[in-house]
């Protein structure tokens, strides 16, 4: 096929997946298969930011320790847990997640723990818990952040003398369980609010591991465009065999708030509409993303909806970039990555 410069060449051998010889016996009876890139299911990229986190993750999975993975909404932190399961001692028992946010409170201890029959009404049989499900395998506790007050005592206990017990009953089960949480909270703000227990944030916070954002790894931006391209063509029956170079240009360029998850999307809905076997994603479409999450129209620009937040957070911090309560932590980067972006934004700090 001739492909000239105005179009970017999928490389469907380099995307190619091969069989995980390490099957995850998975709650969902979902089966992965290894990316020959990272050695890991599903997780796409060479990005030296997301290699150090597969190395963290390859690290605390020989051993049991409870991991807390922190990231924004769409980094992918159930397939790291779901990594950190695939690579342990565990992977031949259960995988088991719940999402702590996706759950009414009511119900949430029930889920967690189970109940007895007749525990409360509407209750008329057993219920086994994600908890006990889980047991001799790993639990995946997504969005922590949200575990209501009154119940994270009852957590704190599994975590600390594996143990709990069903609702409506007096009998004390045991249990043998590895917990990976995750969230895109600051929860250390919010034991500051009182929102969150110290202790059970320290028992969660054994080894944490912190997700770059897809902004901060732009160089694998087009692997990710590649492979939802070709999910997506087969999905949809579509044949697609390059992403025209402004479009790549564009999406790499593009900051991406809602990570992978909303490029997975935008994907998606370039081969539904696309008529041609190379695939353009308008560019009014990712500027119409900008200007949906900005209520001021004199922002035209990614560098100005980025400088007018940066400097928002920082008006709230009173210019304090580090520590828990810093404008780095609730920008979700680290200091010296605000430091940049500060300085490539012209961004500098008022005299007082």
């Amino acid at each position: 096929m001739g492909l000239n410069s105005l179009i970017y060449p999928l490389e469907y051998e380099d995307l190619r997946l091969h069989t995980d010889p390490e099957i995850t016996l998975d709650i969902d009876g979902i089966d992965e298969a290894a990316n020959p890139d990272t050695g890991f299911a599903g997780i796409i990229g060479r990005s030296s930011g997301l290699r150090r986190v597969l190395q963290m993750v390859e690290t605390v999975a020989r051993g049991d320790s409870t991991v807390l993975l922190l990231g924004e909404t769409g980094t992918g932190k159930e397939l790291l847990a779901r990594a950190i399961h695939r690579h342990s001692p565990r992977r031949d028992r259960p995988f088991v997640k719940l999402n702590c946010a996706a759950i009414p409170t009511g119900l949430l201890e029930s889920e967690l723990f189970g109940h007895e029959r007749g525990a409360f009404t509407g209750a008329i049989t057993q219920k086994i818990g994600r908890v006990e499900v889980a047991d001799q395998g790993s639990l995946f506790l997504d969005e922590i952040g949200d575990i209501p007050l009154e119940l994270q005592p009852k957590l704190l206990r599994v975590l600390q003398e594996r143990e709990f017990e069903r609702l409506g009953s007096t009998r004390t089960k045991k249990i043998d369980v590895r917990v990976v949480a995750a969230t895109h909270r600051d929860l250390e703000g919010m034991i500051l609010k009182g929102e969150f227990r110290s202790d059970l944030y320290y028992r969660l916070n054994v080894f944490p591991i912190s997700i770059p954002p897809l902004r901060e790894r732009p160089e694998d931006i087009p692997l990710l465009v590649e492979h939802f391209v070709q999910e997506s063509a087969r999905r949809l029956n579509k044949m697609i065999d390059a992403v025209s170079s402004d479009t790549m240009a564009a999406l790499t360029d593009y900051q991406w708030p809602g990570n992978i998850r909303e490029l997975e999307n935008v994907i998606e809905r370039a081969v539904i509409l696309s008529r041609s076997s190379v695939l353009r994603v308008p560019h009014r479409d990712l500027q119409s993303r900008v200007a949906a999450g900005n209520s001021s129209e004199k922002l035209e620009t990614l560098a100005d909806v980025e400088r007018e937040h940066i400097r928002a957070v920082l008006k709230q911090t009173r210019w304090v970039l580090s520590g828990t309560g810093g404008a780095a932590a609730r920008l979700g980067m680290n200091r010296s990555t605000l430091y940049f972006r500060m300085k490539k934004l012209g961004i500098v700090r008022p005299c007082s």
